[in-house]
């Protein structure tokens, strides 16, 4: 019998990695349950004559075995399985899927170059923040896709015949990490994108994500050496020297880059340098979702929220019972004070959402308890799927939740990554300060405050006679400015 009607699965067979991805549908959006990944190299076993070796094969149905296990919970039409690149390729296909279709229970399909662009822009769009109009690239194994789109929908999709293991057979085949062998990897992915660019260039976006692994690896390597999440070409050139500088594929060590991934990133970072040089990009962060995310969300005929960090912020509030009202009263006097000193404080648009943002689930530990709500407000952001938010936002704003009150720790400000650490630092004390003046939970009774700032010290002006008038909040305001004294945060009360 099953176990729930509740349960989808999406099987992604790849030309590096098999994935699977289960998930529960939950209040309109999706949990994830379990993750499971094993690298098959399927495109590693696939001959001049594109015929796919035995071996590789038997590797990829050694994966589906275990895959199968888990399938027996789950309703056979919750389920979808589909194939990319190296099965539209192989001859012998059919050979695989038929033994693949046995061991799964469920048919296997594979797709077309632009469906899975499209799947991918699905996933994407249903899991990313940002602007609306945008462009994905994904580096697999043997494909990369290129796509363009507003808001849920698409509009050009490109699956390119160039990926990560088929350009380390092709470039890298002697393991060697030299300048010709980048040289020769990076023009071939050159050639690749010409007939493509000036349709993507005519449809423009505003930014740029990347969904693969290859994205993955950088990010991660990114995180481990305190740079900022931010994907550019000075960042991919710097990698590509420390490469080269290791000389070979099997001494190949970088910061971050774990060895899983290690084989196959010198060829995916080749491409990735290609796209950024031929379509000018500026920068690139790494997307929330891609293929799976786009299979399941399809199966669930959920529409796209077009504001995707809105809907996880109400369902978090939701979920931890947030008393909703006294979130957003903080939120728009934060709001307000940021919007003052956005020019003095080089607070961008960004900065001033990830405020808002923190504003919005400040109170989520209480859901733990009042004792050390704000540590228990940190952990559960650190640790919940924040669909819209990058993982450098979501340590951003666990890190201003932890500091909320009590005196402030600037080495956990610095050690994040979303925004520079002065940025940090003022967004925090913005936080501090709203939660404070609104802690009466009254919109009648929030005072008018006048703020100014002059370099790091902030002035506040109240209305005559309200200290004396508030003596708890006068007490509040006066211990709160000798925590800010702590770590030479200037602030006078007028």
């Amino acid at each position: 019998m099953r176990s729930s009607t509740s349960l989808y699965a999406a099987i992604d067979l790849g030309s590096n990695s098999f994935h699977m991805l289960v998930v529960r549908e939950v209040a309109g959006s999706i949990q994830t349950l379990s993750r499971i990944k094993r690298k098959v190299r399927l495109a590693a076993g696939l001959s001049a004559d594109n015929l796919l070796s035995a071996e590789a094969m038997e590797r990829g149905w050694q994966c589906l075995r275990l895959f199968a296990e888990r399938l027996q919970d789950i309703p056979p039409e919750q389920v979808r399985v589909v194939a990319t690149a190296t099965l539209r390729l192989a001859s012998n296909s059919q050979e695989f899927i038929a033994r693949a279709q046995e061991i799964l229970g469920c048919p296997v399909q594979v797709i077309k170059g632009e469906e899975e662009a499209r799947l991918i822009y699905q996933g994407v769009a249903h899991t990313t923040g940002g602007a609306d109009q945008r462009l994905v690239v994904d580096i697999g194994g043997a494909s990369t896709e290129l796509v363009t789109g507003t808001g849920a929908h698409a509009t050009s999709l490109f699956s390119l015949s160039m990926g990560c293991v088929t350009w380390l057979e092709r470039f890298f085949t002697d393991r060697s990490l030299t300048k010709e062998n980048f040289a020769a990897a990076e023009q071939a992915a050159s050639e690749v994108l010409q007939p493509v660019i000036n349709d993507l260039r005519q449809h423009g976006w505003k930014i740029c994500v990347g969904a693969s692994g290859t994205v993955q690896a950088l990010q991660e390597i990114m995180m481990a050496q305190g740079m900022d999440e931010r994907i550019t070409l000075a960042k991919l050139q710097q990698l590509k020297a420390r490469a080269i500088a290791c000389g070979r594929l099997e001494e190949l060590e970088i910061e971050g880059l774990t060895l899983e991934r290690a084989l196959v990133f010198p060829s995916g970072l080749a491409i990735l340098l290609a796209i950024f040089n031929e379509l000018h990009i500026e920068c690139m962060t790494l997307a929330g979702g891609a293929l799976r995310e786009g299979l399941v969300y399809g199966m669930l005929h959920l529409a796209v929220d077009q504001d995707i960090r809105n809907r996880t912020l109400k369902n978090i509030q939701r979920r931890f019972m947030v008393d909703t009202e006294q979130a957003e009263r903080v939120a728009q006097l934060a709001d307000r004070f940021a919007e003052t000193l956005a020019g003095e404080w080089d607070l961008d648009a960004l900065s001033r959402q990830l405020l808002r943002s923190a504003c919005l689930l400040h109170e989520i530990g209480l859901s733990v308890d009042f004792k050390r709500a704000p540590q228990h407000a940190a952990y559960l952001v650190s640790n919940l799927d924040l669909p819209g938010f990058t993982p450098a936002q979501k340590k951003l704003l666990s890190t201003l939740l932890l500091n909320q009150t009590n005196p402030a720790d600037l080495s956990s400000l610095h050690q994040q990554n979303a925004v520079p650490p002065r940025v940090a630092e003022r967004l925090c004390r913005l936080l501090r300060l709203a939660i404070i003046f609104a802690n009466r939970r009254r919109d009648d009774l929030l005072p008018e405050i006048n703020v100014k700032a002059q370099g790091e010290t902030l002035s506040l002006a109240l209305p005559e006679g309200w200290l004396a008038a508030h003596p708890l909040g006068a007490e509040l305001i006066e211990q709160e400015s000798q925590w800010q004294s702590y770590v030479h945060w200037s602030l006078e009360i007028k």
